[in-house]
């Protein structure tokens, strides 16, 4: 996932996520096929679905990092049998925006090593589309 080119919708001028179990999730898809049903499903009418085209790697260390919220990456999630989701735990996201970073870290005691990634800038403004859904991440 970290070396894949992820394809996220764009909407309202930032990156299309939805929340979901008290996470905000990204939604990427792998391939323009994979896009295509997600849009078939949640865009509006014949318009085309725009969307920016990003490393794995950069959406779980730069941008939900800076989102500041429990968030994780959602691939392909109108594939059926096909979805792969990447929650905000440590080894996924840089413990910093872990949700479980306390509990790992009481779990290795004193003195374990930091492991964390240092997150980098990204917009993290939130709103939501006519539908509800989180429009921007």
């Amino acid at each position: 996932m970290r070396r894949s080119v992820l394809l996220v919708p764009v909407a309202g001028g930032g990156l299309w996520s939805v929340r979901s179990g008290g996470v905000r999730w990204i939604c990427g898809f792998t391939d323009e096929t994979a896009l295509a049903r997600f849009a078939l499903h949640h865009a509006s009418g014949e318009q085309p679905v725009d969307y920016a085209a990003l490393l794995g790697a950069r959406i779980v260390d730069e941008i939900v990092p800076a989102l500041g919220e429990p968030a994780g990456l959602a691939v392909d999630i109108a594939t059926e049998d096909g979805s792969m989701f990447f929650p905000p735990v440590v080894g996924i996201v840089p413990d910093t925006a872990a949700v479980d970073a306390g509990t790992r870290a009481a779990q290795a005691g004193p003195g374990a090593p930091d492991t964390g990634a240092d997150a980098v800038g990204a917009d993290g403004d939130a709103g939501a589309d006519a539908n509800g859904r989180e429009a921007r991440a």
